[in-house]
């Protein structure tokens, strides 16, 4: 006796092969048997006629390593089929950590007393998250920025040997401790301090557990074949499998970068590096404010920076920075540039920074600089977003099969305590926008494609073999929706509306979702790498 069959709907198993008609026998946590099940006996049966049947979407980069601990339902991953979220990217994670003090400073979308910290090592993080009600499945990377303050501190420069010799020890820790990867974020401190030799040898104690690597390079735009060049050949001297996380060149590129970047990854692999990509599934690029600001400005925690903004000549040396992670801001281009979040100014969420200096009545960097110091204690939290990529550049990763497609976003809810944040404009809507846009809108790929970028490919990646994929013996990791239907419905001024077009989702067998509406089952499960 079944628990459940999944009757009369188009499967597709994300493989790649074009959907056919089958029923899903689930039992338990697992897919018991698929194909007529007409005869077969089972607790429940539910009618999937004219939907396509999926496994569950894997978000293979988010920054969801905080919000998950204040509300693990992840009501905006959930509504859009994802089933499956692997968190501590950019070299970004709520663990490991010397103190309560660095963990708030570390979480992504960290909110003041949201959450009662009472982790410090990587596994106390997991064993959090394991005592928790999940929305989704939770793998977690351990990131570099992380493993760098745990050591160094605030300290505005690299490791020396010792202190390197003690970020490996950690590092192996945390994987020992069931992380699933190593994550780095080059353009942002601490990683841009970190020389090529010293992430090799972190990479090397990846390469050694068998876990994946992911980077954000340390540049997309003037030197995007330097930042690419030096993910490509840290994987090569260390033998760690490599993932380049949003991979689309940023504005200020040229306009080969893309196709040169593709060029560069197809010879490295040639000669054996194991690397393949992924990217955000619109133009929209987000950060913190924080990282605008050059190296030097960003030393000695919130009271420095406070601080140095606070002082005419500091902002004038900003002001002079010759590269600015975003070109826009150097090219003056404010109006590309909108606020995405913000504790002290929300009424001005939405709006682009030359309304906002505008409305200030001060010169846009100015309104920068004040709006930073106005979050005090919180300004690591203030977010914008940027016109900063191309869809050609997006559409011509995509015709690449190794490419995934992820979120770069946060699993949020638009009430309680994470009514107010934003992870990305797409964040309600990355995956619905990626199926509507480019796959049925376009026609940059086919359906099943579509599918496998989202499932299977992201699965494999990661290690996973018993997700990502319809399969007898795997989880029952499901997602069902109306392909011609499916719907993406962010906006600027308004980004938390859930995706449309989606029937079902279960996780680990059970209905998160059930006829598109939300259910209160939470069945996700903490995914470690031992």
């Amino acid at each position: 006796m079944l628990d459940i069959i999944l009757e009369g709907g188009g499967l597709y198993d994300g493989s790649g092969r074009p959907g056919y008609d089958a029923d899903i026998g689930i039992k338990a946590d697992r897919i018991a048997e698929i194909g007529d099940l007409s005869e077969a006996g089972a607790e429940r049966r539910v009618s999937l006629r004219g939907l396509a049947v999926t496994p569950g979407f894997i978000d293979l980069h988010t920054h969801s390593d905080f919000t998950l601990t204040a509300n693990g339902r992840a009501e905006s991953q959930v509504h859009q089929g994802v089933t499956t979220e692997v968190v501590g990217q950019c070299g970004v994670s709520c663990a490991p950590a010397r103190s309560r003090a660095d963990v708030e400073l570390m979480s992504p979308g960290f909110i003041p007393g949201a959450v009662e910290i009472g982790w410090k090592s990587f596994g106390e993080y997991l064993d959090h998250l394991d005592g928790m009600a999940l929305g989704v499945n939770v793998a977690a990377f351990v990131g570099h920025g992380t493993v760098h303050r745990a050591v160094l501190g605030d300290a505005l420069r690299p490791a020396d040997e010792d202190e390197l010799d003690l970020m490996c020890d950690l590092l192996e820790t945390s994987l020992e401790e069931g992380a699933y990867g190593f994550s780095t974020g080059l353009e942002y401190w601490p990683g841009s301090l970190a020389s090529p030799d010293q992430l090799a040898r972190l990479c090397s104690v990846a390469a050694k557990k068998g876990v994946l690597y992911a980077t954000h390079v340390r540049n997309r735009d003037v030197f995007y074949d330097l930042g690419f060049g030096e993910a490509l050949a840290t994987a090569r001297v260390s033998g760690a499998r490599l993932q380049i996380s949003h991979i689309q060149p940023k504005f200020g590129a040229p306009d080969h970068a893309m196709e040169h970047s593709l060029e560069l990854i197809e010879k490295a692999r040639n000669h054996g590096v194991d690397v393949a990509f992924d990217v955000i599934p619109h133009r929209w690029s987000h950060t913190r404010v924080l990282a605008i600001l050059p190296q030097w400005a960003q030393e000695g925690g919130v009271e420095e920076v406070s601080a140095r903004l606070k002082d005419a000549a500091c902002r004038d040396r900003i002001r002079r920075n010759p590269r600015p992670m975003w070109r826009l801001v150097s090219a003056g281009q404010w109006d590309k540039i909108v606020l995405m979040q913000s504790q002290e100014n929300q009424a001005q969420v939405g709006m682009n920074f030359a309304q906002i200096a505008e409305q200030r009545g001060q010169d846009p960097y100015d309104a920068v600089f004040d709006m930073l110091l106005e979050e005090g204690e919180n300004m690591n939290h203030l977010m914008w977003t940027s016109q900063s990529f191309s869809e050609d550049d997006i559409e011509l990763a995509l015709t690449q099969p190794e490419c995934a497609v992820i979120s770069d976003t946060l699993a949020l809810a638009p009430y309680g305590c994470l009514k107010h944040h934003i992870g990305s404009l797409s964040g309600y809507g990355w995956a619905a926008r990626f199926l509507q846009h480019y796959v049925r809108d376009r026609g940059v790929m086919s359906l099943e494609e579509g599918i496998r970028r989202l499932t299977a490919v992201p699965a494999a990646r990661l290690g996973v073999s018993d997700r990502g994929r319809l399969a007898v013996g795997n989880y029952a990791d499901i997602t069902v929706f109306d392909s011609r239907q499916i719907a993406s419905h962010f906006e600027i001024a308004e980004p938390q509306r859930y995706a449309t077009g989606i029937a079902h989702v279960l996780v680990n067998g059970c209905f998160a979702m059930q006829g598109g509406t939300r259910t209160e089952t939470d069945s996700g499960r903490v995914l470690r790498s031992q």
